[in-house]
């Protein structure tokens, strides 16, 4: 029976049929963190600072709750990367003003045609780096996304997950030598 599956069992498309009927935020959570490290990536590329780059993140989270609802989406994973990237590029012509809009967007569009490895080479290791947080154990990759991508101190995923301080450290250490591992298998 599919309501006895649980969520991430479920691939990107029933999530997003199974957001859009019930509007469930845990259903989107799941969704959506499939694809947190590719998401941070492309902010972190587009913006090239941290901080902007998380609050991007969240961003985007909260543009989905309303955007996925209404459109019809059949890739996930493109049209969260588009998404995500437009989100970015819109802040960068923001914050550089209405004027320079046209010449900032055939700047960028030109600087990617130039160097069309970087863009895609970036890509490639944000797809891998995800496929491999998925291999690492639940434990592990929940303490290395919370330290590595939400930057909480150990205390802090203690707090969030209930794990024992020396655990957290544990977990990420293990996670972070296991995705090392993984990423140098894959090259």
């Amino acid at each position: 029976m599919l309501a006895s599956r649980s969520h991430d069992e479920m691939s990107d498309i029933e999530l997003v049929r199974r957001y859009k009927e019930s509007g469930n935020m845990e259903v989107l959570g799941v969704l959506f963190g499939r694809y947190l490290t590719l998401v941070y990536g492309v902010c972190l590329k587009y913006l090239k600072d941290r901080d902007e780059s998380q609050d991007a993140v969240m961003q985007v989270f909260e543009k989905l709750t309303q955007t996925l609802r209404t459109h019809e989406v059949t890739w996930f994973k493109s049209w969260l990367y588009t998404t995500t990237r437009n989100h970015c590029l819109m802040q960068l012509r923001a914050r550089k003003g209405q004027n320079i809009e046209i010449t900032d967007t055939l700047v960028m569009e030109s600087a990617l045609s130039e160097h069309p490895e970087d863009g895609q080479e970036l890509e490639e290791n944000l797809v891998k780096l995800e496929r491999c947080l998925e291999r690492l154990n639940q434990e592990q990759q929940q303490c290395v996304r919370l330290f590595f991508l939400q930057q909480k101190s150990y205390r802090q995923i203690s707090e969030v997950t209930g794990f024992e301080f020396n655990q957290v450290k544990s977990h990420i250490q293990n996670g972070k030598r296991n995705l090392k591992n993984c990423l140098e298998q894959n090259e």
